[in-house]
């Protein structure tokens, strides 16, 4: 009979021993799940972040390419009116070229007319010579008079040949200078045609190299974009699954609690003062307030507090930063979430109701993030 009550206790103390161990491997997987939620959550938001600097540098590029675009196009329009005004000279050359055509046309009728007389005089002189000319005039005259007046005629006809001659001379020296003027002015305009071209070249392919690299800048900030909102969309999908494993923990510790038996009363004992994160408020007395918490760490400030602890050195010691006003420093305060701390220490954006955590790293930091909890100024 013994033995068998010893087997019977031996199987259900290994059943509860079974049945505690489950549940504790089943609290310790929950709380690493949190763990890695909560740091898979401290990736994504930093990668957020991380995207949105590449967005705002991305938009910085594209508003330098707009303006180097802006200025290749003023540039392009100033290089336009340019040619446009280098083709207005090239009208009025042309204008002037037609006009000196034009008059080098008129010297030619000339030149051939005056060709046409001096051969009819040379024709003249070649069947009568000089004496003869002057000889006839002698005896063909009825008096000195007449032969005076015939002589002076012959001379005047013989000057006249040297002047056609003198002019027919100048003005195909005036031919030749109009022909090297337009030759001239043909070659300064084709020069200006050609070296306003070349800048027009230059302009365009500079504004199509910029074009193409604005297309890449703006491909590249819709990628970001697109980046930016898968990210969005993991870090609520990791936050719906931590509230889910949070609220689990809740239902569970909740459920454990009324499995619980009460134990009897014999004496009133006061509940000692919490010290870690999962301890709740139970019997510690105190004045209740809820708060809004963020966090800082040593990485950021300095590392001695206001009230002379060396935060540097203990990294890991439990206090906070706190509106005197509100809490004395050196007040011990139990922070939900947090555990008992000591409030020693102050700053510039603690007003009010608003307390800041220290923890050891900026990415701890990170985890906390801002939220409003209840706390407990103990007695």
């Amino acid at each position: 009979m013994q033995t068998t009550r010893k087997r019977i206790i031996l199987m259900l103390l290994t059943i509860v021993l079974s049945v505690s161990g489950s549940m504790v491997t089943y609290a310790q997987t929950s709380t690493e799940a949190l763990h890695n939620a909560k740091e898979e959550l401290a990736e994504k938001q930093s990668l957020v972040e991380q995207k949105a600097q590449e967005k705002q540098n991305v938009n910085q590029e594209i508003a330098k390419i707009q303006q180097e675009l802006n200025a290749l196009n003023s540039n392009i329009s100033k290089n336009k009116e340019e040619m446009a005004k280098t083709q207005q000279k090239i009208d009025a050359t042309n204008q002037l070229i037609e006009k000196k055509k034009q008059e080098i046309v008129v010297l030619e009728d000339k030149i051939l007319a005056r060709k046409g007389i001096m051969k009819q005089r040379a024709v003249s002189l070649q069947q009568n010579d000089n004496i003869n000319v002057i000889v006839n005039l002698f005896f063909e005259s009825d008096s000195i008079s007449e032969f005076i007046q015939r002589a002076s005629a012959v001379s005047t006809i013989m000057d006249a040949d040297k002047d056609i001659l003198t002019s027919q001379k100048a003005d195909l020296l005036q031919i030749e200078e109009d022909k090297k003027e337009i030759d001239r002015q043909e070659q300064i305009l084709l020069g200006d045609q050609s070296e306003l071209a070349k800048q027009q070249q230059t302009l365009d392919q500079n504004r199509q190299k910029s074009q193409q690299t604005l297309t890449v800048m703006q491909q590249k900030y819709s990628q970001i974009l697109k980046q930016m909102e898968l990210a969005e969309q993991e870090k609520a999908g990791i936050q719906s699954q931590l509230n889910a494993i949070q609220a689990k923990m809740k239902s569970e510790q909740e459920e454990a609690k009324s499995a619980k038996p009460r134990p009897i009363a014999s004496k009133a004992k006061p509940a000692p003062a919490p010290s870690s994160n999962n301890e709740t408020t139970g019997a510690v007395k105190g004045k209740e307030m809820y708060v809004t918490a963020t966090a800082y760490s040593p990485e950021e400030s300095g590392n001695i507090t206001a009230a002379g602890y060396n935060i540097g050195k203990h990294p890991n010691m439990k206090l906070i930063a706190v509106d005197p006003r509100v809490i004395p420093l050196g007040k011990k305060v139990w922070v939900e979430g947090y555990g008992v701390a000591i409030a020693g220490d102050t700053g510039g954006a603690i007003k009010g109701h608003k307390i800041d955590v220290l923890m050891p790293t900026t990415s701890k930091c990170i985890q906390w993030g801002r939220k409003t909890v209840k706390i407990i100024v103990l007695d």
